[in-house]
């Protein structure tokens, strides 16, 4: 039997210092779809996400409300699944930093940097920014007027003794991956930057320590320091997968098919990351996909922006939890799949989010699956007698449904779920819902009924090739169609190449799904 091809991809690990939010919550979606198409297309996947808790912020805001810092990351671990798993996300690896495991193969992979003479102590005075938790340069500062550009906050002059890393020394080999690797940082505009960045300013050694500090990983080779956020969150792609203690697991995921991070932390994992990995004597990852923000009506999402909401009513649509109690998980990911373009930025409206669930998932999919059911069963008990052998005919015209399926496969495959949705919608649904609108089996059940079930039999055949295509983006929904007949190959096997075809259905095609009063539970009610 030939083994399955592997696929290990992340997510960036989350600050736990309070819930999540809906930016968090897009590039999970987005992680998650390449994901589920993975598993789809025959691949072992293994999906990793996690919270980053050795930080000083996630400290304090512990020791603010009272609790142990241990406590608190853990019932935040806990809230933060409670949202990944309301929204469908399919993680095999949910990582803490502060769990014993973690900092022990934190301290080996340190401890090998270390020894491999890439680590040096010296001493650092710069700007400090709190919130990146990062320094920043003196053209930084000047250019920002002494404020952080993403946190808008003063920055702070700090002074130091620390351990530094030999980041300067691979300055060539890390322009050299760069230029010669287009697919190692997608989209091409963030490469671009990255190479511009590097040419530019060059690479300075990298703090990687706090001294003085409880709360932390203490370095292995000096535990009066503690390791440097940055140098221990980016080691849970490794440390997750089994490195320092599970060298079979390691070998079988790395490198990383796809680390999914934010534009904002693009460079920690294009200049940094790399880096690391060749002092420690590991390969690079495969490709960093840096995705875009998602904006609420065209701004930030900030304090005062919080309050208008509130005032408004509107505050629901900042929690990820109160859109899915008020809409759906389904709903949730197909809007911002579908509205938000994944490599660029995106925005959350509240009229547009209705409208896109009312225009494309109530009356077009939703309608286009209600109408083919009810019909079916009204007037033929739910059974395609006679269709046996017979290979429907293709309802959208013009369509080469084998190519249609390979382009919707490469938007996926290169992350531009807002383009494969729109093919979906536009170039295959909208033309089916039109093929029944200009077929009328309504009516032409009155006249000709085998004319009337041959429209219902193609009909159905759309609906097969929409939730197969659908599966990675809203899961329990395509499984809903599909289920809803006795297609032949079960829904766990099916992948995209079954799209691709229209082949000949079983002698007892038929609704197998519970209906009420003749008619399927709806998929998507409408709002309003």
């Amino acid at each position: 039997m030939t083994a399955k091809p592997k696929w290990f991809q992340t997510t960036a690990i989350d600050y736990p210092n309070s819930r999540p939010h809906i930016g968090t919550a897009f590039e999970k979606l987005g992680a998650d779809v390449q994901a589920r198409y993975r598993r789809m297309e025959g691949y072992d996947v293994c999906f990793l996400m996690g919270n980053d808790e050795n930080t000083l912020k996630v400290a304090d805001k512990a020791k603010e409300l009272g609790r142990d810092v241990q406590e608190y990351c853990d019932d935040m671990a806990r809230q933060f699944r409670e949202v990944w798993d309301a929204l469908d996300i399919s993680y095999d690896v949910f990582i803490q930093t502060s769990h014993e495991r973690h900092k022990q193969c934190c301290r080996k992979f340190i401890q090998k940097v270390y020894d491999n003479g890439y680590i040096y102590k010296g001493s650092y005075e710069g700007w400090f920014c709190p919130g990146c938790e990062e320094f920043k340069s003196d053209k930084n500062y000047a250019e920002n007027n002494g404020q952080c550009p993403n946190h808008n906050r003063p920055l702070v002059r700090r002074s130091e003794p620390c351990y530094k890393f030999k980041l300067s020394e691979f300055k060539d080999r890390l322009l050299e991956h760069l230029k010669e690797n287009p697919e190692f940082v997608q989209p091409d505009s963030r490469r671009n930057e990255m190479i511009g960045f590097i040419e530019a300013e060059g690479l300075d050694d990298l703090n990687i320590s706090r001294h003085g500090k409880e709360w932390g990983i203490p370095l292995p080779f000096d535990p009066e320091f503690t390791t440097f956020v940055w140098f221990d969150a980016l080691l849970t792609y490794v440390t997750g997968i089994g490195y320092g203690d599970d060298e079979a697991m390691f070998a079988k995921n790395w490198p990383c098919d796809t680390h999914f991070i934010g534009k904002d932390i693009t460079r920690f994992h294009t200049h940094i990351w790399p880096a690391m990995l060749w002092a420690a004597g590991l390969e690079a990852p495969k490709k960093v996909f840096s995705h875009g923000f998602v904006y609420f009506d065209g701004g930030k999402i900030g304090k005062a922006r919080t309050e208008e909401l509130k005032a408004k009513g509107l505050d629901y649509l900042l929690e990820p939890m109160e859109i899915i109690k008020k809409f759906s998980a389904e709903a949730f990911r197909y809007y911002f799949m579908r509205e938000c373009p994944y490599p660029s930025d995106g925005e959350l409206s509240p009229e547009r989010f209705i409208e896109v669930y009312n225009s494309e998932l109530a009356n077009n999919l939703g309608n286009l699956f209600s109408r083919e059911m009810t019909i079916t069963y009204k007037n033929f008990g739910g059974v395609f007698d006679g269709t046996a052998g017979v290979t429907p005919d293709a309802v959208v015209p013009n369509l080469n449904l084998a190519e249609f399926v390979a382009t919707v496969r490469g938007h996926v495959e290169a992350c531009r779920y807002n383009t494969a949705l729109q093919a979906i919608v536009q170039d295959f649904l909208t033309p089916t819902n039109q093929y029944l609108e200009a077929n009328a089996p309504w009516k032409l059940v009155k006249t000709d009924k085998e004319a009337a079930k041959k429209v219902l039999f193609n009909a159905v055949q759309s609906l097969r090739v929409a939730a197969i295509l659908l599966k990675p983006f809203i899961p329990k929904s395509a499984e809903a169609i599909y289920t809803s007949f006795n297609f032949p190959t079960p829904w766990a096997d099916v992948r995209y190449a079954d799209a691709a075809e229209l082949t000949a259905q079983p002698d007892d095609l038929r609704v197998t799904a519970e209906l009420i009063d003749g008619k399927p539970k709806p998929l998507f009610p409408r709002i309003g």
